[in-house]
């Protein structure tokens, strides 16, 4: 009859995941400036400050956007879905069909997959989120809601 000895070998380390570049880091100074986005999409000026962005497998944008106030865009759907989290200000929320909804500080707002919706700035400050959008975007009319 045989008996089992434990084993001499010894372990070998688990295989380190080599990434291509290294953590960055945005400051709220840089996160609250951005470029312009595209003026047709929106009531004034807006901009947006990229801070991650991938195609595969599916595309993905993250940035922190920027709402003059009383600016907002216009209704629009994502394919994937959309969330919203609120670094500074007060603004508005809709969702087709649904009354406008007031957003603060703090606030997250997810929008379903191809959930038609419009976001902005409250009349009287600025708003800036972080969006996080999944797929591709289509922009519709122009909300007709008045905050004031």
């Amino acid at each position: 009859m045989s008996t089992l000895r434990p084993s001499r070998r010894r372990a070998r380390p688990a295989a380190r995941i080599s990434y291509h570049r290294v953590v960055k880091i945005t400051t709220r100074t840089e996160a609250l400036t951005g470029e312009p986005m595209d003026s047709t999409h929106f009531t004034g000026p807006v901009t947006s400050h990229p801070l991650h962005t991938t195609s595969e497998p599916h595309p993905v944008r993250v940035g922190v956007v920027h709402f003059q106030p009383g600016v907002r865009n216009h209704w629009h759907r994502h394919e994937g879905g959309q969330l919203l989290h609120v670094v500074d200000g007060v603004g508005y929320v809709q969702s087709r069909g649904e009354a406008p909804r007031r957003i603060a500080t703090g606030d997250s707002v997810s929008a379903a997959p191809g959930e038609e919706h419009w976001h902005g700035a409250g009349p009287d400050a600025g708003m800036s989120h972080v969006a996080v959008s999944i797929g591709g975007i289509t922009w519709l009319e122009p909300s007709d809601f008045d905050p004031s």
